[in-house]
């Protein structure tokens, strides 16, 4: 009874709000372990749902031990599956918006310096698949995109005067710039390319198949090419998705165009970058500003001497 109503949900997500194959199994999962847990508290059908039963649940949660990034994600998942109950008339009210999630610390996105991007990228592109990998590593780096708009792309989504078409979450288009070096490539692999597929194919970046790449063999070409450029930094896709956001706001300063690059809904989700860029100006002030520098030795003698 339960599961019925989420399964309803997910294909809601699905078919009417265009949500992708990932959201929609991050969903699920919550919501699922959500409805494993409401006979502890006593619940048997949505309708009984109460903020009360919902407190009890966090309890629950926190006792076993369950993270707080795990209980702030079931929270969110919970809150947009009562908006949708209130929908359809099942609840009056949404109880999931009254509980506040317990804080976790603030975790900063994972970037590499630009020294080690620059070595990354600098892929000998001596066969098909590292020249399609140089030219995918290089876009993805380019443009800031998200992994699962990165093997969406399809040839008729690059448009001219180096400009991307993108379609992210909840199926949102937004249009981006390519950087020459990646236009440059790009251009190369499209050449290549020609010789793997034939018409039929969209996919901007295909596998030796001539299928579509999929998300887990991205992930895995850019770990290999991590250990063969020699980068000490567990390289992952959305590493670059971060180093693109942090390097362009540290030369920019313009977070409201960092936000529509990356495709922000909201502003408060690109200004976790500022925190990063101010982590390194910190650095640059400890480095660099003659009072913020430690006593220096010769200081450090004259004091001595004066006591």
């Amino acid at each position: 009874m339960l599961q019925t109503p989420i399964d309803a949900f997910l294909r809601y997500l699905a078919e009417a709000r265009g949500y992708s194959a990932h959201s929609i199994d991050s969903y699920r999962r919550q919501l699922s372990r959500v409805a494993a847990d409401l006979p502890e508290v006593k619940v048997t059908q949505w309708s009984e749902l109460k903020p009360f039963h919902i407190e009890q649940l966090v309890l629950v949660w926190r006792r076993r031990r369950d993270g707080v990034s795990s209980i702030q994600q079931r929270l969110s998942a919970l809150r947009s599956f009562c908006d949708e109950l209130m929908r359809q008339g099942e609840l009056l009210a949404n109880p999931a918006r009254q509980i506040k999630a317990p804080k976790a610390p603030r975790r900063l996105p994972a970037n590499m310096d630009v020294d080690g991007i620059m070595r990354l990228l600098d892929i000998a592109a001596d066969d098909p698949l590292a020249l399609r990998d140089r030219a995918m590593f290089e876009l993805f780096y380019s443009s800031g995109l998200r992994l699962s708009e990165l093997v969406s792309l399809n040839v008729s989504d690059i448009h001219a005067d180096r400009e991307l078409r993108v379609v992210g979450k909840g199926r949102k288009t937004r249009i981006v710039p390519v950087g020459k070096e990646a236009s440059h490539w790009l251009s190369l692999w499209l050449k290549e390319r020609s010789t793997w597929a034939g018409a039929a194919e969209p996919a901007l970046f295909l596998s030796q198949q001539q299928r579509r790449l999929s998300p887990r063999s991205v992930q895995q070409r850019l770990k290999k090419w991590g250990l063969v450029q020699g980068v000490a930094d567990n390289v992952h896709p959305h590493k670059l998705r971060h180093s693109f956001a942090t390097h362009v706001l540290e030369s920019s300063r313009d977070l409201r165009a960092v936000q529509e690059l990356l495709g922000h809904a909201n502003l408060s989700t690109t200004q976790i970058y500022t925190q990063v860029d101010f982590e390194h100006l910190s650095r640059v002030y400890d480095d660099a500003h003659p009072r913020a520098k430690k006593t220096t030795k010769r200081t450090s003698d004259k004091l001595k001497t004066r006591k």
